[in-house]
Formats: C-alpha cells, structure tokens, sequence
C-alpha cells in the first residue's frame, strides 16, 4: 500500500530520527512511498556523501504536493504544536515530550490524531492520565550508519574525560552539572570536562555568555566547551573521545547522544528518569535518582502559561551526583569498555525500529 511520510529531515534530532527511518526504507528498497518532508525542503548535509541514499531521497520529494493522497496513511515525525493539520484521513504521529503537565491544547490536538508514539513510557503514561487512550511507546534506535565504536588514543596522558551533551538550556540541568563539577573536580589534572552543548537556536554571542556565566567567571584548565559540529561524523569522534557520559537532563524524549555514547561502550552517570529509563539500567550506568521536580520556565524556550510545553523537570541532588560520578571512574579504572552499554545496538536496531513504523502504517 502507499503512504505518506511527513518528516523534518535535517541535523537536529528530530531530522537525525528520520533520515535513519529512511536509510532502512532505502535499504529494504521500499518506494511505494511519497516524502512530504517537513518545511518543503530536506538538508542532509550532516551526513556523509552517500549518493544512492541521496537520490532515494530526492526521487521521493520530487513533485509530493501533486502526489498526495488524503486516503493515504500518513507517518508524521513532529512535536504537538504543529501536528493538528494533516494531508490525510489516516494520521500516525511520533513525536518527543519532556515535561509533565500537557495543556488542553495538547491533549486535544493527541486525540486528533488516530495513533500517537512517544519514544518515552513516561510520557506515555503521563497522556494516558490526561485521557489519551490513542497513545502507545515507540523506541528509537542505534544510528549504525552515523555512529561506531572507534579504537582512537585521543590524549597522551591517563587523564578520565567526561562529557556533557545537548542543547544548552535549563530543561538538561547543564549549569547544575557543570558547577557540581567543577567544585569537586576542577583543576583537576587526572579529569576532563568536554562540554558540547552549543546550542544552534541562539546565537554566537548568547551562547558564548551563558557558558561564561555558568563559571562565574573562575577559569579551569580542565573543562572544554566545544563549537558546532556540522557533521554527524565529527559528533561521533566527539562522543568516541571520552571515558564517561553524562545524562542529567531533567527531560528527555530519548536522549540520542547519551544512549549513542552507552551503546558505544562509554560508561555513564544517568538520572534514572523520564525516557532514560527505557534504555538505561543499573548494569549499563551508574543510575541516580531525582531529587524533586521544578517549573521548567526559562523564558527562553519554555514561558508560563503558554498553550504549549507547561509544566516540570527532574532535578537532583549535588552530592550524590558527584557521588555517581565517583562511582564511573571507578568502572573505567576497573575496565574503559562498558559491555553492558554494547549491548543496547542489538537491543534497539534501526531494523526493529523501521519494521515498527511500517507496522503502524499497515495496521
């Protein structure tokens, strides 16, 4: 049977998640398919050269809006606010949230649809207790065409190196990470912090004072902040540099860098929280728990009372966070390669996860 696929493809996560749904597609050599992508244009540039997957695409853009067909299954991969609209009769929706508190708006515009996915049971369980029945969990994947385990030296030294993940904003607790850090760890010769946390919607200058800020204005020659990585390999070299990651975001859909980075065989400190739980476990991380929730305002990219995206994030204790910490070094002393983390490639594949998709539609 046709159907439409309505996604953002491009470097940012939503766009990360649909090009590898499309890289299977690709593969299985399934085309019986329209790409009504999200925006009316596509951007893979983060990828590299593949010039058969590239024309896959571009055969599937070429002419969509003629060819759509409101009898069609429609597969959309898009947050709420913007998904009550729809070219067909039949819509599926997977979509990211991270807070606690859906708005009427954003329940109203779930019931519209036939199926909602969210890939955390958290927030499926959250809608459910607003009177979503129509919502069901969809896992991610391992990006195997973007992502490997690199056997790379990349200091000269036996320093443990750490990393921090994701946009930078108050929802993934960065400030809080990085000043417990810094406190316990900073100047410290034996570890490294290597911050990506660039954030692409604000600009140069915002970013480079809100690092700043979050310092005070204390130098440490042990902490990094690192620029934009354009391309998904350059990502992938960055997450392959450290020992340790860290995932103390208060919200998460999924958390791509984090479980990329366990799948990798990295050790890891994780909030043992919202969509962290449906990857992360006490074999593969060092869990810890939350301490509390707060309002999840910042007036940046969450402001109160507005239709969309109310509610709150998990926060955590300082100490026992360090305390987590403490625990990773001690598994990479004991062995840098986490093989219970490898263990997540074969668990969630990009196979399972097309044949998922596929399944809704034909269903």
């Amino acid at each position: 049977m046709s159907f439409t696929l309505n996604l953002p493809v491009n470097s940012v996560s939503f766009g990360q998640v649909s090009t590898l749904l499309l890289r299977e597609l690709y593969k299985k050599n399934l085309n019986d398919f329209i790409l009504y992508p999200i925006g009316d244009r596509y951007d893979l540039s983060s990828q590299e050269s593949d010039e058969g997957f590239f024309n896959f695409i571009q055969a599937h853009t070429a002419d969509f809006i003629s060819k759509i067909k409101r009898t069609d299954s429609l597969f959309k991969l898009w947050h709420i606010n913007g998904s009550l609209d729809s070219p067909s009769d039949k819509r599926y929706l997977l979509s990211f949230y991270e807070l606690d508190n859906p708005t009427k708006e954003e329940i109203n515009i779930v019931k519209n649809q036939d199926k909602v996915f969210f890939s955390s049971n958290y927030t499926v369980d959250t809608f459910k207790m607003f009177g979503c029945s129509n919502v069901e969990f969809l896992p991610l994947a391992f990006d195997k065409y973007n992502f490997k385990r690199l056997e790379k030296k990349y200091f000269s030294d036996e320093r443990i190196v750490f990393n921090l993940v994701g946009k930078l904003e108050k929802r993934k607790n960065h400030k809080k990470v990085i000043q417990a850090w810094v406190k316990k760890f900073g100047n410290n010769p034996k570890y490294h912090l290597q911050c990506s946390i660039y954030n692409p919607f604000l600009k140069e200058e915002d970013n480079k004072n809100l690092m700043a800020s979050i310092l005070e204005g204390v130098n440490y020659f042990n902490i990094s902040f690192m620029g934009h990585m354009p391309k998904n390999s350059m990502y992938n070299d960055y997450l392959n540099s450290a020992d340790i990651i860290i995932g103390m975001s208060g919200g998460e859909g999924w958390g791509l860098p984090e479980f990329h980075s366990v799948a990798m065989g990295k050790h890891a400190i994780i909030l043992d929280a919202h969509s962290y739980k449906d990857w992360a476990n006490e074999a593969n991380s060092v869990l810890v728990k939350p301490s509390s929730k707060i309002d999840a305002v910042d007036n940046m990219f969450f402001h109160k009372g507005q239709a969309f995206n109310q509610g709150n994030i998990f926060i955590f204790n300082d100490d026992e966070f360090i305390a987590g910490c403490e625990k990773a070094i001690e598994r990479v002393q004991s062995n840098k390669l986490n093989s219970e983390g490898l263990k997540l490639q074969n668990e969630f594949t990009s196979e399972k996860f097309a044949d998922n998709v596929l399944n809704i539609i034909n269903s």
